[in-house]
């Protein structure tokens, strides 16, 4: 028991210790002009696969929990920066912007005809600036954001009977 316990324990001193972090605002979202119809022709000629938007609000703490312990980590960053280009939208904001349409609107009246209401909300669009797949809430933790990004990336949103949830006991089952 004693044996187990003391590697559980440096198991998590190490791997915890392994892991790069990064400032999540630097280095997780990429810096946007405000105009997402133009950000959809930038994905398509840098070879991505789409846009991940999060719908987030300064004083959310899910947020703020999402971006100091998952968003800032190295591994989370370098995968869906090769996936994706990846913004922010504040809920709340008034910042003028485009849509993926190249209708002129603000965040948030962007943010309201996205239905994103709870916070953080990440939401994907294909390359046609279609919602592919969406999550609402903070993730448990890394391996679980990764895995969302993997539903996306590998294209298994595309099955509609297979929705995250299931997927993620797939994979999990493996």
């Amino acid at each position: 028991m004693i044996r187990a316990l003391l590697v559980f324990f440096l198991a998590l001193v190490f791997g915890t210790a392994a892991a790069e972090t990064r400032d999540a605002d630097r280095y997780f979202f990429d810096q946007k002009m405000g105009d997402f119809h133009a950000e959809l022709v930038a994905a398509k000629s840098a070879g991505k696969q789409g846009v991940l938007l999060m719908f987030e609000l300064d004083d959310c703490p899910f947020c703020h929990r999402m971006k100091h312990t998952v968003l800032n980590q190295s591994e989370v960053q370098d995968y869906f920066h090769k996936h994706f280009l990846i913004f922010s939208v504040d809920i709340k904001g008034d910042n003028p912007m485009v849509d993926f349409t190249g209708k002129e609107t603000t965040e948030k009246m962007f943010a309201a005809a996205q239905r994103a209401r709870a916070t953080p909300m990440f939401a994907f669009y294909d390359l046609d600036g279609k919602l592919v797949a969406r999550f609402t809430g903070p993730t448990k933790d890394v391996n679980e954001f990764m895995l969302l990004g993997r539903y996306v990336a590998e294209g298994a949103y595309k099955d509609k009977s297979l929705t995250f949830a299931r997927y993620k006991l797939k994979q999990v089952a493996r």
